[in-house]
């Protein structure tokens, strides 16, 4: 708090008591469009990650089927029984 005082004190000296409440108005809007900004980056950085997310769900889900669909080998043979009807 007395940092912020002294901070204030420094800009009246400099800016002027005339110019200073132009000044807080200015910075105040840049302060609302940087938090915008931060808000929209945050947000696209989200749903590339959530996008992401369901990618690996479904490259995980296609390599599950793929490799329950084809027939379990040993040995680099088939597992089905020699006398099962082909």
């Amino acid at each position: 708090m007395p940092e912020l005082i002294v901070i204030a004190a420094i800009a009246l000296l400099v800016v002027g008591p005339k110019r200073l409440p132009d000044l807080a108005k200015s910075f105040g809007k840049g302060l609302s469009e940087f938090r915008k900004a931060t808000e929209g980056a945050t947000e696209t950085l989200k749903e590339s990650l959530h996008m992401d997310e369901i990618k690996q769900d479904v490259d995980i889900k296609e390599s599950f089927e793929y490799n329950t669909s084809s027939p379990v080998t040993e040995g680099g043979k088939d597992a089905t029984p020699p006398n099962a009807a082909s």
